[in-house]
């Protein structure tokens, strides 16, 4: 447990895998509400190394461009989601990397699993996480997603990494 933020290693692990459940079920409305006003979401390309406001990603958003890509979804017309693929995701090896103020730093390793009428896809890489607790809840601030195939032509991404 850390005294600046209260948050021990158990209650992170369930949030990682909280926040896993409702993004492979679809559940848009509970996935958005875990994120703060100032979130980003991050998946860049070739491992992240670079300032992502100045070079291009597979995706970057702000809390905005993440409820706008979450209303898309849930229309049920966004042609890489129809039909919605069924996604499954194993995570592991959590880890807390740190603590800055108020703000957690997770990581954990992932294997997604994304069956589709084309087949079934293996996605794979590690999550970062900064979390921060507020009106009592952990939040998610933001997620970086590193694909350990980011440095290739990545297939169409429509769903929640």
């Amino acid at each position: 447990m850390t005294a600046s933020t209260d948050i021990d290693l158990r209650e992170i692990e369930q949030f990682i895998y909280r926040e896993a459940r409702l993004a492979d079920e679809h559940d848009y409305d509970a996935w958005e509400a875990l994120w703060t006003d100032d979130a980003l979401y991050w998946v860049p390309v070739d491992g992240g190394d670079y300032d992502p406001e100045r070079h291009v990603s597979v995706m970057y958003d702000n809390r905005r461009r993440i409820s706008t890509r979450l209303q898309q979804l849930r229309t049920g017309k966004r042609y890489a989601q129809s039909p919605p693929s069924n996604l499954r995701r194993t995570v592991s090896n959590v880890e807390l990397l740190g603590v800055e103020g108020d703000e957690v730093t997770a990581g954990a390793n992932f294997v997604l699993y994304e069956s589709k009428p084309r087949g079934i896809h293996t996605w794979a890489g590690r999550y970062t996480y900064v979390l921060r607790r507020a009106d009592g809840e952990l939040k998610l601030v933001r997620k970086i997603v590193v694909l350990v195939n980011s440095a290739e032509a990545i297939p169409s991404m429509g769903f929640l990494i």
